[in-house]
């Protein structure tokens, strides 16, 4: 174990890397631009911003259902530019692991209005995951990549603006999990 002060932003893109995430998505907002520019970092993540959040969710949706594990960050109300997909998404399956990072911002730090995201969990029938702290973060986000992959569905990972942008000591391990591709199976049901 190694110790690195970390923002969750950070912490969450490194237990993204460790998880073997194979591609991320994203488009930029504040509060969760970091976490794209930190795990574009890792040569072995194929990372890319998009014009906007929906074509950031469904880019990364197709890697999930190629067998990749994938995923898609944005600000809270990028996730109501992507809400078609996501509604989608959480009844066809998704093959690999499939996270989909929500950024909330209560206080209205940056963002032109408050909302809470965990409704989107509710509504869409799908788990939400919500750190507390940097070390959460980093813990988290690989243990829902495997939640994801066990029960075949997407899992939303809700952070807020003090989490994304607060840094704390973590303690990383500095290991990747290589997880290999799963294979696509067209499945008609």
């Amino acid at each position: 174990m190694e110790k690195k002060l970390l923002s969750g932003n950070e912490a969450t893109a490194w237990g993204a890397y460790e998880a073997g995430v194979h591609f991320a998505a994203s488009y930029p907002g504040t509060p969760s631009t970091e976490i794209l520019e930190t795990v574009a970092q890792f040569e072995e993540v194929d990372a890319q911003w998009s014009p906007n959040e929906k074509v950031a969710f469904e880019v990364a949706l197709g890697a999930a259902v190629g067998g990749a594990r994938a995923m898609v960050s944005m600000k809270h109300v990028g996730l109501n530019v992507a809400a078609d997909p996501l509604f989608s998404s959480s009844y066809t399956g998704i093959n690999g692991g499939f996270v989909i990072i929500s950024c909330d911002d209560p206080g209205l730090h940056s963002s032109q209005n408050e909302q809470d995201n965990r409704r989107y969990g509710k509504f869409a029938k799908i788990p939400v995951i919500e750190p507390s702290d940097s070390q959460e973060a980093y813990e988290f986000i690989q243990r829902a990549f495997d939640i994801s992959e066990q029960f075949d569905t997407p899992v939303l990972f809700r952070m807020t603006t003090r989490i994304s942008h607060t840094k704390t000591v973590v303690n990383v391990r500095g290991e990747r999990r290589e997880v290999p591709i799963r294979p696509y199976k067209k499945d008609i049901q």
